[in-house]
């Protein structure tokens, strides 16, 4: 008796039970094919931009590497052409010091470069 009842009431019981899941499988349907969608365009893309990376900024990086090196070498040149830096004009804006700096022997700043920077202590 217990049987035949089960067998009876089981159709009907996974029919009901189907019928929600088929609906909510049929709504997340939509969902999955835009996630889907989705990571489609995201690979798309993320190769789009690896090519871009890839092809496209290292020869600039070189091209722009080389044009600075290029112009590096070519200001250097000029200091061929000009007076040694004990011979040049120093003017009274230059190297104005109102008190010694706490390093080394107090009259070169922090950014000194000895093969650009020149200061007379006799002048001053």
């Amino acid at each position: 008796m217990l049987a035949a009842r089960v067998s009876r009431a089981t159709p009907r019981l996974t029919q009901q039970l189907r019928t929600p899941a088929q609906r909510r499988f049929a709504s997340t349907n939509e969902f999955i094919n835009e996630r889907q969608h989705i990571k489609e365009h995201a690979q798309g893309t993320t190769e789009l931009w690896r090519k871009i990376s890839l092809y496209g900024v290292a020869p600039c990086l070189l091209f722009a590497g080389a044009n600075a090196y290029y112009l590096w070498t070519e200001h250097w040149s000029h200091w061929d052409h000009m007076p040694p830096l004990e011979e040049r004009t120093e003017y009274a804006y230059q190297n104005i010091r109102t008190k010694n700096y706490q390093w080394g022997n107090g009259d070169k700043t922090l950014f000194w470069n000895d093969d650009v920077n020149f200061h007379r202590k006799d002048k001053v």
